[in-house]
């Protein structure tokens, strides 16, 4: 196996006849999936999502995937296929297409119906095609022929690419649930059909390649939320994906079960569950719903509240009830479900909304205490069955962090195929494929691209950087007047703290050390070599050098020399 983390040199040209597979974003990282796939000067993209930004990135949104590699080829792409309807796969769709408005969206009803809804936000109508399993349809030099998949949404898809190239099996999100709550199970006798005929590459899903057997069904959760449900003294808020179709259908019929009316709690959900409805994939019962502002006129123990904000997101409606800034204040007695799993890198957020709620006086039920959710992605079992029905020649996992690819390749050479033949790979890697032989030939830069507010790409990690140290090591100005045809100090310097000190006298003892510095450099003459900026960062060692030996502390300094 090929190390992910090792420095790729840039690739050369494409060869005539050769298919270039490049991921933008989901390999490392649990989210932001994308993957480009260029043959006979054409381009065809699987998903284009986002990733949530972790405690380390403060003020960003979203994190796009990189697309500066393609932004000059956005004629080429012949289509844009989206797996499934989750924002880690459909979340960056909006801007990829305003750079071009009229790339055609490939996906299933659902997924492509989600999308629509989140485009017309952005003022965007697409251009789609509507797709069901067994469907096979030419796009440029790809033939593409779709798979039903089972995942944590409806109406998900594998997709099989035959190229003159080779032929590469993408599995997106998937697991292989028996008894899903909408039937609708992976296709394993398409998966075997395929591998029949031959999967040169096989790119597999990976989040889950390091758990041991097989995942639970989702039909497992229902008894343990009615039981949640019917024991409750007062409301109940169960908090999931806003895509979560099956998990708020298992809650509606809890609630209906026990006398309760259900009020769905955050735009999102509100969106997509209307959706879900007026397409059959959601059954609500007659006369459930409440509308969120008529929830007082029913006594506590008849109301379930279906929120956002599973993850702690700052602004989703559950963390702000656990910060008490919410129209639905959290009280003592009431009952607050987590009905979803932890993503990587947000378990400090979600266990400070947990901590929030039950210092408010809730009973907050999650994954670690109650059986309230199964993960939407295959577990190591399922993946073995998988790898021996296709038997690919190659393996290219994908959608996980460095230690799911990893183990998800393991699994894969323990069905027989040789190390040579797993291609571990990270975002900006580029393989080749040559008569259905793939290989790593290099790779290019391949960022993050954060969305803060309206801008996008504007924001660098060393702007984050510098969030970072204001937020966690403060702010000192020093404003110093200098008189350069004299050599005097005319006024200063002047120390202002923010996040540092409470009491800005501790500066008494730096202040005649910076006067002394200052003077000495420009005393040595009047019209001193020395430049303001090379007296502001005099400044910036005086003041650095003494913080950090006195303090051990390393705040922004922001030293402004001005001339009198």
């Amino acid at each position: 196996m090929s190390d992910p983390t090792l420095e790729l040199k840039a690739p050369p040209a494409l060869k005539p006849g050769t298919m270039r597979i490049i991921p933008l974003g989901g390999i490392g990282e649990v989210g932001r999936n994308m993957t480009v796939f260029e043959l006979d000067g054409k381009l065809i993209i699987v998903d284009c999502g986002v990733l949530f930004p972790e405690e380390h990135q403060p003020g960003v949104d979203l994190i796009l995937p990189d697309i500066t590699s393609i932004r000059d080829r956005l004629d080429d792409v012949v289509a844009v296929v989206l797996t499934h309807g989750h924002e880690d796969h459909i979340g960056a769709v909006p801007y990829l297409l305003r750079l071009r408005k009229d790339i055609p969206l490939v996906g299933s009803q659902l997924t492509l119906a989600l999308i629509e809804a989140k485009l017309a936000e952005h003022r965007i109508k697409p251009y789609t095609l509507a797709v069901k399993e067994g469907q096979v349809e030419q796009l440029g030099p790809f033939s593409c022929e779709f798979v039903a998949v089972n995942h944590s949404i409806p109406d998900a898809l594998a997709v099989f690419m035959r190229t003159s190239a080779g032929s590469v099996l993408h599995t997106g999100d998937f697991k292989m649930d028996q008894l899903p709550l909408d039937g609708r199970i992976t296709d394993l006798r398409a998966f075997a059909r395929l591998g029949e005929e031959g999967v040169d590459l096989f790119m597999v899903d990976s989040t889950n390649a390091d758990v041991p057997g097989f995942m639970s069904s989702e039909r497992e959760i229902g008894p343990t939320l009615d039981r949640v449900i019917g024991q409750a003294r007062k409301r109940v808020i169960v908090a999931s994906f806003s895509s979560h179709i099956h998990r708020v259908q298992q809650v509606l019929d809890a609630a209906q079960a026990h006398g309760r009316k259900v009020a769905f709690v955050g735009r999102s959900m509100v969106r997509n569950m209307s959706i879900a409805s007026q397409l059959g994939y959601l059954h609500i019962p007659e006369g459930i719903l409440v509308d969120l502002k008529r929830v007082d006129d029913y006594p506590q123990e008849r109301i379930v509240l279906m929120s956002t904000g599973s993850q702690g997101e700052p602004m989703a409606a559950l963390s702000r009830m656990a910060n008490g800034d919410h129209r639905v204040q959290v009280g003592r007695g009431d009952t607050v479900i987590l009905a979803s799993s932890l993503i990587p890198g947000n378990e400090n957020a979600v266990y400070r909304v947990i901590n929030g709620l039950m210092k408010l006086g809730a009973d907050v039920v999650h994954k670690g205490n109650a059986k309230v959710h199964v993960s939407g992605h295959a577990a190591a079992g399922e993946l073995l069955y998988c790898y021996n029905i296709v038997r690919p020649r190659q393996v290219m996992p994908v959608h996980g962090e460095v230690r799911h690819l990893i183990a998800n390749g393991k699994l894969a050479q323990a069905t027989g195929l040789a190390e040579e033949d797993v291609l571990l790979t990270d975002d900006g890697s580029v393989i080749d494929m040559t008569d259905g032989v793939a290989r790593v030939v290099g790779g290019i830069e391949c960022g993050f691209i954060y969305v803060d507010g309206t801008t996008v790409g504007e924001i660098t990690d060393d702007d984050l950087k510098d969030r970072r140290i204001l937020g966690d090591e403060g702010f000192i100005s020093i404003v110093t007047v200098v008189n350069r045809h004299n050599g005097t100090i005319v006024s200063g310097p002047e120390i202002h703290a923010r996040g540092f000190a409470e009491d800005e006298k501790v500066f008494g003892e730096i202040i005649p050390k910076i006067s002394e510095a200052l003077h000495e450099a420009v005393q040595s003459g009047p019209g001193s070599a020395h430049t303001t900026y090379q007296l502001q960062q005099i400044v910036r060692r005086v003041v650095g050098t003494w913080v950090n030996r006195r303090y051990k502390r390393r705040p922004m300094i922001i030293p402004v020399v001005l001339e009198a």
